[in-house]
């Protein structure tokens, strides 16, 4: 399998930080690689009639071998996750998260009561 270079100019030029950019494409990477798994073992499981003392190790099922051929093939999930994120199809933002303000006035008005 040969390496497919990824021109990083295309980051800076929509103003994009390119190690956010990789860490989206990982992690979109790692869905699409669940995925895959998920419907992997399905389709196999319907192949998985016989028990184990049936099928003998050289015994090879030849559609569990239709299938597994079938998922080689298939375009790797980190390239699939570049392809959306250069074509624009894939983004990210950040969870703002709201921490409320520090309860001062509740902590002072508990001590001048203790004092009195």
């Amino acid at each position: 399998m040969g390496i497919k270079p990824i021109d990083l100019e295309f980051f800076n030029q929509e103003g994009k930080n390119v190690h956010e950019s990789i860490v989206a494409a990982s992690k979109r990477a790692r869905q699409i690689n669940e995925d895959i798994k998920i419907e992997f073992n399905q389709r196999i499981e319907m192949f998985a009639t016989k028990t184990e003392s049936e099928t003998e190790e050289n015994d090879v099922n030849p559609d569990q071998l239709k299938v597994s051929l079938e998922f080689e093939k298939r375009p790797k999930p980190t390239d699939t996750a570049l392809d959306e994120l250069l074509s624009e199809k894939l983004g990210w933002h950040y969870e703002v998260k709201e921490v409320p303000p520090p309860a001062k006035e509740e902590a002072a008005d508990e001590s001048v009561e203790e004092e009195e």
